[in-house]
């Protein structure tokens, strides 16, 4: 994405804590992720789901970006459960 700068909110702050993902691994897939989901219709600012993957295992992060300023803000990120995703991690189940 392109981003001016990155801020986490908190309940991603919160989430990466507790789920012992590290925040440069973060910040490397809001630069190098795959959109793998657009919500355009996202409030105050539209965001989109990445794909990314740290040491071959994926992980997804939810980034609100703001046009005017190129501002990002993680919202949440989290490994995708198996159960819900196909083994693309692209592709959810139905």
């Amino acid at each position: 994405m392109d981003c001016a700068d990155v801020l986490f909110s908190g309940h991603a702050v919160q989430r990466i804590f507790e789920r012992a993902l590290q925040r440069d691994d973060i910040l490397g897939i809001v630069r190098d992720g795959e959109v793998i989901a657009e919500y355009s219709d996202d409030k105050p600012h539209p965001s989109c789901l990445l794909l990314g993957f740290v040491y071959g295992e994926p992980i997804h992060v939810v980034v609100a970006r703001e046009a005017e300023s190129r501002r990002c803000f993680v919202v949440t990120a989290y490994v995708p459960n198996p159960i819900m995703w196909f083994d693309d991690f692209r592709t959810r189940r139905q």
